[in-house]
């Protein structure tokens, strides 16, 4: 079970630091995107950043929860961009970059699943704090 665990968190942080070089490197399929959707190029770049941060957080254990919490909101955008505006397939790709966003996704949701105790205890502080 570690090693699924271990998994689920790796998987996730490899798709998204893999995909980081071609969006700040401004690969064509990324400009394409993010010029397609009107947010090239700042919304190319923050979105890398913030996929950075998702990914160094998923591969810290204690700080796990976060990254797949902002994995989830980065990769459901991803999804339902693909859905309504871009397509399945980008520039010729068969669809490997919805694909691998909806990989991400599925993995950072397990992952919340699974430590949904932990998330219930830091809500109740925060309700409890304001």
């Amino acid at each position: 079970m570690k090693t699924f665990n271990l998994l689920v968190r790796l998987i996730p942080a490899i798709i998204m630091l893999q995909t980081l070089f071609f969006k700040f490197s401004g690969a064509a399929e990324s400009v394409y995107i993010f010029s397609s959707i009107g947010i090239e190029p700042w919304g190319r770049i923050g979105t890398g950043i913030l996929e950075l941060v998702a990914s160094l957080l998923l591969l810290l254990d204690r700080q796990a929860l976060w990254g797949a919490l902002l994995g989830i909101g980065l990769m459901f955008g991803a999804v339902v961009t693909h859905l309504f505006l871009l397509g399945i397939e980008i520039m010729g790709d068969g669809g490997q970059l919805f694909f691998m966003a909806l990989a991400t996704l599925i993995c950072c949701t397990w992952l919340v699943y699974q430590r949904r105790e932990q998330l219930r205890v830091i809500l109740n502080t925060a309700i409890k704090t304001i």
